[in-house]
């Protein structure tokens, strides 16, 4: 959202006649670009208690990410920022990152989407890529940019408004399942913690269930698709510590009010 933000700012400020060099907006597009790809960090950082702390990390990464434009534009206005081949390639290995924690998701299409749209707004400053060329003076290679400059827009909001669209459709149809079936109340705030933090916490979560499941002998097992009772589940005293255990794992990434908005029965985990 901020990034996108400071990329509509960067139109605002070239339509009003503050920019009227290509490059002299290249130190903005680095902002946004490092502000578009800091959240896929932020996500692996999600576990509790620690996650105060890794977001101060993350922060971090983003003003070191945002130096070399601000150091560009205060001593060197009007020019492109130069970054290091290291620096370009760890801004496309947070683009990926990023898209591989969420193409295997329900929200794959829309993770797709939104990491075209911000490979196409990081492109000046990807490796093998020459960053005066990519912010072109006045002329066809200008006009080609703002071509590009639109398609990663474009992508941006339809991946974002998508990423809505599947959530509101998941919503509804988790909303119209047997509330007495315990995969079904199992998987409805699981699937949702998976669509919200992607594959990598999910299957963590799912490898300790399935661990401590294995050992108590409980007749289920969870996976990235969600909670698969073996054989016949019926009801039985495995189910209460179960859903203890769920909820011990859950609260480590989300709060109760979560837990109980996305139809988690807290009464029966206590």
């Amino acid at each position: 959202m901020v990034a996108s933000l400071v990329l509509a700012a960067e139109w605002g400020l070239r339509s009003a006649g503050w920019l009227t060099e290509p490059t002299s907006g290249a130190s903005l597009r680095l902002t946004a670009a490092a502000l578009s790809l800091c959240p896929a960090m932020s996500i692996l950082g999600a576990k509790r208690p620690q996650h105060g702390v890794w977001q101060l990390i993350v922060g971090a990464l983003a003003v070191i990410l945002v130096l070399p434009g601000l150091s560009t534009a205060l001593t060197r206005p009007g020019s492109v920022p130069d970054l290091h081949l290291l620096e370009r390639c760890f801004l496309l290995f947070l683009a990926l990152v990023g898209w591989i924690n969420f193409i295997a998701t329900g929200n794959g299409i829309a993770a797709t989407l939104m990491t075209i749209g911000q490979l196409l707004l990081i492109r000046g400053f990807l490796p093998g890529v020459a960053s005066d060329s990519a912010f072109a003076p006045p002329g066809p290679l200008l006009e080609t940019q703002a071509a590009r400059d639109a398609l990663a827009a474009v992508t941006l909001a339809v991946g974002s408004v998508l990423a809505c669209l599947v959530s509101a459709r998941k919503k509804r149809l988790s909303s119209q399942e047997n509330p007495l079936d315990f995969a079904a109340r199992v998987n409805r705030p699981f699937l949702a913690l998976r669509e919200t933090f992607g594959a990598a916490w999910t299957l963590r979560i799912a490898e300790r269930f399935d661990a401590i499941a294995a050992s108590r002998g409980w007749p289920c097992r969870l996976g990235f698709l969600g909670l698969k009772c073996l054989g016949e589940p019926g009801e039985g005293a495995w189910q209460r510590d179960a859903s203890r255990t769920l909820t011990a794992l859950f609260r480590r990434f989300v709060t109760d009010r979560w837990l109980a908005r996305h139809g988690w029965p807290m009464n029966i985990s206590n």
